[in-house]
């Protein structure tokens, strides 16, 4: 239907969109604080890139994409994550040749067939970070960090859950590991894990169906799989996230989603803000998908945080602003002398830098005076033959009831004294 929108989709207008632009800027001051740049790209890629790099066994690429065909016959895909199209600009552009680490940070809208629940939907606004160059542990915890800053900053009480699922030797060892426990328990599965048990045993331990869980709530940790060189990373992200302060929790049941996953795995849990235990984060390190994109050899890490939650958990915090930015000044008029050079003092004002408005739907004085009230305005004044042939013109503080006789060619010196505009 014309008049409704598509399932698992949202309208954001009016007060809301305030809040969306402070949460904007507060996530966009911290990324830059850690010398992150803002990387956009495009709504739709190859669906190859997602595929090659996302990983065949996810939902993700099995369930939730929206693929199509364009008119030359290629397969497209709306974009269902950050992270694919980043390494992809990094590879196609050679951004590799910069000084490294490249450190980028995006919002942008992503797309998920997936069951609309409380804070997620089809079409969802997703934060990410990405570190790309670096192997050292020290790149884990920046990202790491920036999470935090940014999960502070909106009030959320988190714990951030960390694990190493280890370079490709390790999860091969693990692999067996897992597939010898799960064993005659696999008809028990649910049909995904059944699919997946040959391909990426991993995601067992990913799985949110009961039974699953159930069964692998005594399998073996990753731990034991690791390499030295595996271990002495995580050993050393640990110890840095201690000289940092930032608790942690190692939680061998930590594997992330996506297949790129090497080394660290982290997700930060909000315990408090959502009503129940919930996932706001996740993220870690994908050292090979640079390579796999085409490019040299080289590391990368990152998160990405949905950021309806995030909004959800700063207004359950108390840290959204209430209200819609009022405006300043509002100019009413009596007659078409006044309506007309009320139109000229609004536009002059606002080039100044004046939050200005005035009437434009043909209101009696009454309802004007009334509309200034519903805008909140700070300050308000009426336009009239007397006042023009003066040249003087009565401001109100809409505030206080005080007055105060303003010459009109001066107004705009007026709210430079009034601090509305510097």
């Amino acid at each position: 239907m014309l008049t409704t929108k598509p399932k698992g989709t949202r309208d954001i207008y009016g007060e809301d969109s305030y809040h969306w632009h402070w949460m904007e800027q507060t996530i966009r001051e911290i990324a830059e604080r850690y010398g992150a740049t803002e990387i956009r790209t495009p709504t739709f890629e190859h669906t190859e890139l997602f595929t090659k790099n996302v990983g065949e066994t996810t939902d993700i690429v099995n369930k939730e994409m929206y693929t199509f065909l364009d008119r030359g016959g290629r397969s497209l895909s709306l974009r269902p994550e950050g992270t694919a199209g980043a390494i992809r600009c990094f590879v196609e552009e050679k951004l590799y040749a910069n000084t490294l680490p490249l450190k980028l940070y995006y919002m942008m809208s992503n797309f998920r067939a997936e069951k609309p629940q409380k804070g997620r939907y089809r079409e969802h606004r997703q934060f990410g970070v990405e570190f790309i160059g670096p192997y050292e542990p020290e790149n884990d915890v920046e990202v790491i960090a920036i999470a935090k800053d940014v999960l502070d900053a909106i009030g959320a009480k988190v714990m951030l859950n960390i694990n190493s699922i280890g370079e490709a030797d390790a999860r091969e060892k693990y692999h067996n590991v897992l597939k010898d426990y799960i064993g005659d328990n696999l008809d028990d599965m649910c049909e995904d894990c059944k699919s997946r048990i040959d391909r990426n045993p991993l995601r067992a331990l990913d799985c949110k169906v009961d039974k699953c869980k159930k069964i692998m709530d005594d399998a073996p940790s990753i731990q034991a799989s690791l390499n030295d060189a595996d271990k002495d990373h995580f050993a050393r992200v640990l110890k840095i996230l201690d000289v940092l302060g930032i608790e942690y929790v190692v939680n061998p049941r930590i594997v992330r989603g996506l297949d790129y996953y090497t080394r660290t795995v982290f997700e930060f849990i909000d315990e408090d803000s959502l009503g129940a235990q919930s996932t706001v984060c996740g993220g870690g390190r994908y050292d090979n998908v640079v390579e796999q994109t085409g490019g040299p050899k080289m590391g990368s890490v990152g998160f990405g945080m949905g950021m309806e939650r995030l909004l959800m958990s700063a207004k359950a915090n108390g840290k959204v602003a209430d209200t819609v930015p009022r405006r300043h000044m509002f100019i009413g008029y009596i007659g078409e002398a006044g309506r007309l050079l009320s139109q000229k003092l609004v536009y002059n004002l606002r080039k100044s830098g004046v939050h200005a408005d005035g009437d434009s739907m043909g209101r009696g004085l009454k309802a004007q005076l009334k509309y200034a009230d519903k805008i909140n305005a700070k300050y308000s004044l009426v336009l009239g033959d007397d006042e023009i042939e003066k040249g003087v013109v009565q401001v109100k503080d809409m505030d206080t009831g005080d007055k105060y006789d303003v010459k009109i060619n001066e107004l705009e010196d007026f709210c430079k004294n009034a601090k509305i505009i510097d």
